[in-house]
């Protein structure tokens, strides 16, 4: 039941603020009646949706699936390079500042190249997600471990404990809801690179991704599918947010405040 309840403590709020802002939507349609080319009524857009189910569905499957092993590649080099930047404090100085200064690059900026390398089709989506979501996990790992007890530190070294065995039995652990939080935020970005991605590696075939579709819908003067589309960009975010979250939650539910 507790459960039952803190679920419906962390659900209820957002439903009803996106009811409100759909409401909100609306009364300015009635209000200011703009243009349906600049904005559309929430029920033009549903109906849109409606009409292009098939296509979002896929669209949302492509997309999706790029973000999520672009963010499983993120995940596990986030934590390698910053597992090892925390344990060679040189590599640390030297590579850190850079890493910095690369993810302050715009990711539009170095699509092209990504094209280049990786070639038109989900490849090129795929390390889009992977690129944009990298750091949150490196600089999350890092920290973490960096903040690792030095008393436990001196203990670990008092029972000659080798450098993999304290990574594991206890850098990792303890800087496991720092990752939590990184992989969250990375969730998120994951599915903004992949449809960079799609916009710049535009894909062949039948069936078209997110960031395909609303480059289509736009030449086509179809707000109300662009609408529909980010719609449908925004819940795969939140489906993946939800499940790393979920993950975090199982994680640390037994041993950590942050996941009450």
């Amino acid at each position: 039941m507790s459960a039952v309840r803190s679920f419906l403590r962390g659900a209820v709020p957002p439903a009803v603020m996106v009811v409100l802002l759909v409401a909100a939507w609306q009364v300015c349609i009635w209000a200011f009646r703009p243009s349906a080319y600049l904005v559309p009524a929430p029920m033009d857009v549903v109906r849109a949706a409606g009409e292009m189910r098939g296509p979002l569905a896929g669209a949302a499957w492509m997309t999706g699936t790029s973000a999520a092993i672009g963010f499983a590649i993120a995940a596990g080099a986030g934590v390698l390079a910053g597992s090892v930047l925390a344990a060679v404090p040189f590599l640390m100085r030297g590579l850190y500042p850079i890493a910095t200064l690369l993810q302050m690059v715009p990711l539009v900026a170095i699509a092209p190249l990504l094209v280049i390398w990786c070639g038109y089709g989900p490849r090129t989506a795929v390390a889009s997600a992977a690129i944009v979501s990298v750091f949150p996990v490196l600089a999350a790992t890092l920290d973490g471990m960096r903040g690792t007890d030095r008393g436990l530190v001196e203990l670990f070294g008092t029972l000659r404990a080798g450098r993999l065995q304290r990574w594991w039995k206890l850098e990792l652990p303890w800087a496991i809801p720092s990752i939590v939080t990184g992989l969250r935020v990375a969730a998120g970005l994951s599915v903004i690179g992949a449809i960079v991605g799609e916009f710049v590696g535009a894909f062949a075939g039948d069936e078209s991704p997110v960031g395909i579709l609303i480059l289509s819908a736009m030449r086509e003067n179809r707000t109300d599918l662009v609408f529909a589309a980010v719609a449908v960009a925004a819940v795969v975010g939140f489906l993946l947010f939800g499940l790393v979250s979920l993950g975090g939650w199982i994680l640390l539910r037994r041993w950590h405040a942050s996941a009450a």
